[in-house]
């Protein structure tokens, strides 16, 4: 496969994923802004997903339906679902010949949908959250193609290292900002909502209270988004996956690079596989975490390096 095909299947993926879990957590920060009016900020899910700093996050000054529009259709914020969808749509396009006809139309309408401006008008003017799940559903409804439609071959593969690299760096930067976030309030540690809403923008809720019977601690939520095998937003279920679709490249002419890689995925796997809650609360959190995250921004740079010739 060529290296320029080969980057247009992982950043296409790369870029939808991006645009789910923004999602995700915009309609769960919205609905608990309408709960905790006083208390809510969306520093957080802008610092994120947006990367600007403190002035900027400020002109917004907590207004939900501004940031929503910020996020969601505005056009100067590179990382808004608009910018992010158009970029989707034009790798696909670069590759349109090796993706099935229904998931290029599955991806034309999500774009479309997001590009029309009743979608804005919505934001302002309606429930945000309805207009947040129509969004949402029209990932689920390209995942769901990709999954029947997509010839089992090297395409594949790329996407889906692309779909859980993103997935897994997302799944660190929520856990560090949240975290992070109990040092300047030591409240927030036995604050059952807050645990709540960050499940729920993962997914993670249900399978929580099915997992843990006393209630919402930190050390669990920790436990569940970092270490859990059976949690699809988990780290470590991400890792495993970047390793198992890494592992269907291999090839007789690329053996050296293979190994190179090969070993860089295993050594971030084997470090998180044999992590405990223990010995991440005693190593620090955030110094596990920011280690886990260089080595996922790594292993993106090295698959740039070798795989799609610096594109």
């Amino acid at each position: 496969m060529l290296s320029r095909v080969a980057a247009s299947f992982y950043w296409l993926s790369r870029y939808i994923e991006r645009s789910d879990g923004m999602l995700r957590m915009l309609k769960i920060n919205y609905a608990s802004s309408q709960d905790t009016v006083q208390e809510f900020t969306w520093e957080p899910v802008i610092r994120i997903f947006a990367g600007i700093n403190g002035a900027e996050i400020e002109k917004l000054e907590n207004d939900s339906r501004a940031v929503l529009k910020y996020m969601v259709t505005g056009k100067n914020n590179p990382n808004s679902i608009l910018n992010i969808i158009t970029l989707a749509r034009e790798n696909a396009r670069g590759v349109q010949e090796h993706i099935p006809k229904d998931l290029w139309q599955c991806l034309n309408e999500y774009y479309h949908t997001v590009k029309d401006s009743r979608l804005e008008r919505s934001l302002q003017r309606e429930d945000p959250i309805g207009v947040l799940d129509v969004l949402i559903k029209q990932v689920m409804l390209y995942y769901g193609t990709a999954e029947i439609t997509m010839e089992r071959g090297e395409g594949r593969s790329f996407m889906n290292i692309g779909k859980y690299l993103e997935r897994a760096i997302q799944s660190v930067d929520i856990l560090d900002t949240k975290f992070s976030s109990i040092s300047d309030n030591p409240d927030l540690l036995t604050d059952t909502t807050y645990w709540k809403h960050l499940l729920l923008s993962l997914g993670g809720y249900e399978l929580y209270l099915k997992t843990y019977r006393e209630g919402f601690e930190a050390e669990n939520v920790l436990e569940q988004v970092a270490l859990n095998n059976d949690f699809p937003r988990s780290v470590i279920y991400s890792v495993n996956n970047i390793h198992r679709y890494f592992d269907r490249l291999k090839n007789d002419s690329n053996v050296d690079t293979f190994r190179e890689m090969s070993f860089q995925i295993g050594r971030l796997q084997s470090r998180i596989k044999y992590s405990s809650v223990k010995s991440i609360r005693a190593d620090g959190l955030h110094l596990f975490l920011t280690q886990t995250r260089n080595e996922l921004h790594g292993i993106g740079n090295s698959l740039n390096e070798y795989y799609f010739a610096n594109s």
